[in-house]
Formats: structure tokens, sequence, C-alpha cells
């Protein structure tokens, strides 16, 4: 099972980018989705995630500019960022909770993480 993350890259504080990250492998089933970022100097943080049933779940410092979708069918999970400022600047990383034929019971997966830079 691999998770492929993309979209990242340089926008001006006020723009916007969309994230998204494909799950791939021998997968039976994919639980809950996520999004995770990680500036330089900091800890790894939560920004949303969703449940398989479309329940969404976001840090109170992205709430109301950042939407967390995704597409079971496609077990695809999709960030929309916009109104960025520049302390989202960060490496954005997926995680997905996934039980394929590796990981009968489930298994934590990452994605290779996406660098956003949000600067002028």
């Amino acid at each position: 099972v691999q998770l492929q993350a993309c979209g990242g890259g340089l926008v001006q504080p006020g723009g916007s980018l969309r994230l998204s990250c494909a799950a791939s492998g021998r997968i039976f089933w994919i639980n809950a989705m996520g999004w995770y970022r990680q500036a330089p100097g900091k800890q790894r943080e939560l920004v949303a995630d969703i449940t398989s049933g479309g329940r969404a779940n976001y840090a109170d410092s992205v709430k109301g500019r950042f939407t967390i979708s995704r597409d079971n069918a496609k077990n695809t999970v999709f960030l929309q960022m916009n109104s960025l400022k520049p302390e989202d600047t960060a490496v954005y990383y997926c995680n997905a909770g996934i039980q394929s034929r590796d990981a009968p019971l489930g298994y934590e997966y990452w994605g290779q993480g996406t660098q956003v830079t949000v600067s002028s």
C-alpha cells in the first residue's frame, strides 16, 4: 500500500492550493484519512481528518479556510486550502488507516509529504 500526495507549491498570502493524496495497493477498506503538517522546528500537527462516512474534523487554525473531502471510489483524499497565510507554510503529509492484504487488521500509512510555501 502506498499514499501518493501532490499539489503543493508556492502561493502568495490569500491564495489557494488544493492537495490530493491517492492510496494504491491491495486495499480492502480505508477508515479515516487526514492531513498533517510540520513546519521547521515544530512538531507534526493534525490539520484535518475525515471518516469513511464523510465526517470532518479541523484544527482551529484552519477552520473556515480549509476543506477536507474524499472520493471513496478512487481512494483519494483532498485538502482545499483557501485564504492561505504565511503560518500555513509547512510540509503537508497525508495519512490513512487502511485494511489491506498485507495488514488485514489495519495499519496507519503516511504519504511522502508535499511542501506548501505561503510567501509574497
